[in-house]
């Protein structure tokens, strides 16, 4: 239980520290991504700008000769520099964009037919790759965005339709840097948090362990002690009973005495179930078998109240664990579900392997209140209906028992409705 407990603290101090850290590196990332792009954005529309001017001031018909003679020009006087647009004016722009910021723009008219491509600002784009570049883009008929290392705009007009392309490799690889970089800091971060917190865990839990060692002694030492007095009563109820034989007071005495040692042992077992090793000795062993030894005398009492009693239990069914615990699991649950049961109720036992897993279910037919809890039934000491309880002998700790015999044994139990007035407990073992 306590290794149990410490694990729950390191996962949920790692939770905690791993939702803080993905959102650092979430909202780093998101920010660098909006900010760049805002960038982008800025200096791609006034370059659109610039282009149209150009465009329109050149007139469609001469625009095209003017560019195979600025090609030209190019060619022959690579020294030369373009009329360039003022980038540095522009957003995210300065003295040295001009030398970096590479570009080409695409014209089309109404019906959507290239008419002319400006490639003075970029070398590594032919014309073939820039129309195949703007087919792809108006199909996604979107206003702007990302196309391979480009972010591209796309404006309507009455004239026609223009693309421009900015080269912004240079920007992607920086954001896909930072991911990288801060994806890897956040888990090496974790790794460097998980040792520390595993370290550091044993020290959180200590008070509690503290509590739980003087709980575990207290609960013993006092079972211990109790044991002397509850055999002076019982003894001398006996010696009673014998000289006074029929007396009802005495009866009673008897009937209280043999609970209260009942209480006191099942606390102490209980109590047990909290060590670092309770079942010391485990082996493998034949599950149907201690079923079957376990299932047949609660089969007989059930009869014998009247009650209907089936049971279904899988053949060769091994496990590996405390054979007599685990008998003590199936013999609380069949208690509980024939003394619970209505009159001429019906009781059933299923026990079966349900993939790697080893499943036993009880249930019982039961006036089972609306109200009622149903996981608070492994409470110690909870009772649904006090006054239906008091008269059962029970002593009110048995299916917390059970639970602690589950846990121990890396399984799980729980109780549910089934049906209108039945309830069935499922252990997972």
């Amino acid at each position: 239980m306590l290794k149990k407990m410490q694990r729950r603290f390191i996962m949920a101090a790692m939770a905690a520290f791993a939702t803080v850290m993905l959102v650092l590196v979430v909202g780093i990332n998101m920010v660098n991504y909006y900010r760049t792009t805002s960038i982008q954005d800025g200096m791609a529309a006034s370059l659109l700008e610039y282009e149209q001017r150009a465009y329109e001031h050149r007139g469609r018909r001469n625009f095209s000769a003017d560019k195979k003679s600025k090609e030209n020009e190019r060619r022959s006087s690579a020294h030369q520099e373009p009329d360039f647009p003022p980038i540095s004016e522009m957003p995210g722009g300065g003295p040295e964009a001009r030398f970096t910021t590479r570009f080409f723009a695409v014209f089309c008219d109404v019906s959507g037919n290239i008419e002319v491509i400006s490639r003075d600002y970029i070398y590594s784009i032919d014309e073939e790759t820039a129309k195949a570049y703007t087919k792809t883009v108006l199909q996604k008929d979107k206003e702007k965005g990302y196309y391979g290392d480009y972010r591209y705009h796309v404006r309507i007009d009455e004239a026609g339709t223009i693309v421009l392309f900015l080269n912004v490799s240079s920007a992607l690889q920086f954001m896909k840097s930072l991911l990288f970089i801060s994806l890897v800091i956040g888990f090496l971060s974790l790794l460097v948090v998980l040792l520390l917190v595993v370290f550091f865990s044993r020290y959180a839990v200590r008070p509690y362990v503290k509590n739980m060692e003087r709980q575990k002694r207290f609960i013993t030492d006092a079972g211990h002690e109790l044991k002397t007095p509850i055999t002076s009563i019982a003894t001398s109820a006996d010696i009673a009973a014998m000289e006074y034989e029929g007396d009802e007071w005495i009866a009673n005495i008897q009937k209280q005495t043999m609970r209260l040692t009942r209480l006191v042992g099942e606390l102490v077992a209980l109590s047990r179930m909290d060590e670092e090793v309770p079942f010391p000795e485990k082996n493998t062993f034949s599950l149907s078998d201690a079923a079957w030894e376990t299932a047949e005398p609660f089969a007989v009492r059930a009869k014998a109240e009247g009650k209907s009693y089936c049971q279904n239990i899988g053949e060769n069914l091994t496990f590996y664990g405390d054979r007599n615990s685990i008998q003590q699991l199936i013999s609380i649950l069949l208690d509980n579900a024939v003394k619970y049961a209505d009159a001429a109720g019906e009781i059933r036992l299923d026990i079966y392997r349900r993939r790697r897993k080893i499943c036993i279910e009880v249930s019982n037919t039961c006036d089972l209140p609306d109200t009622a809890e149903l996981d608070r039934l492994f409470d110690r000491f909870y009772r649904v209906d006090e006054s239906r309880a008091a008269g059962t002998g029970g002593t009110g700790i048995g299916l917390a028992m059970a639970q602690a015999i589950a846990e121990t044994h890396g399984g799980k139990i729980k109780a549910e409705r089934t049906g209108g007035k039945a309830i069935c407990f499922r252990v997972l073992l």
